[in-house]
């Protein structure tokens, strides 16, 4: 119980500083206000994060919030490709809703030149988990090749996805990062259905 409590709390947090970052830009947002918000403590506060810019490496934490809320409400007879493009639609959009946009490309950029970890490659997060079970599922009821591994279609999901965030940033958001990816995801990820793997 104390774990899950101890979770909760985090993603309490989390969830209200990346909510108040939206809503009035990362240097108005103070750490009291965080705090307030997310109706936890300064040492619990503390506990967690050295300081507000701690905070720019949860973003991933976010995602995966994201995806755990998405969890329960996928249909099991609906198709593993339809899955995973249901998954990112709703967190593209999310991404476009809640997540601005300089912060989202100071993450990217972070996560180029850091000797550190690498939040968003991180395997045990819930997003892998969640596209390793799909993936898997997909290959076994015939849904989904079985010419490449598991493994390397997460990676090829993974990677259209990062690239279209990339661009999304790159160009400063100048189209709707949903909707684009609404068009080119089933592209991307056409060569995960039979008979039409590279591999």
């Amino acid at each position: 119980m104390a774990k899950k409590n101890t979770r909760n709390t985090r993603a309490s947090i989390v969830d209200a500083a990346w909510q108040l970052f939206y809503e009035q830009g990362y240097e108005d947002t103070t750490v009291e206000e965080i705090i307030a918000a997310s109706h936890t403590s300064k040492g619990s506060f503390y506990h967690y994060f050295g300081g507000k810019d701690a905070l720019l490496a949860t973003l991933s934490d976010l995602f995966d919030q994201k995806y755990q809320d998405l969890q329960p409400t996928l249909d099991p007879a609906m198709p593993a490709l339809d899955k995973l493009l249901f998954l990112n639609r709703a967190l593209f959009q999310m991404i476009e809703d809640r997540v601005p946009l300089d912060l989202l490309a100071r993450l990217l950029s972070t996560q180029l030149v850091t000797t550190g970890a690498r939040h968003l490659l991180d395997h045990r997060r819930t997003y892998y988990r969640l596209l390793r079970q799909i993936i898997a599922q997909g290959q076994e009821t015939g849904q989904l090749t079985r010419d490449q591994s598991v493994s390397d279609m997460v990676k090829i999901y993974a990677l259209c996805e990062r690239a279209l965030l990339y661009d999304w940033c790159l160009c400063g958001g100048e189209y709707s990062l949903a909707a684009y990816a609404r068009e080119q995801m089933p592209r991307f990820l056409a060569q995960l259905l039979p008979g039409n793997s590279s591999g």
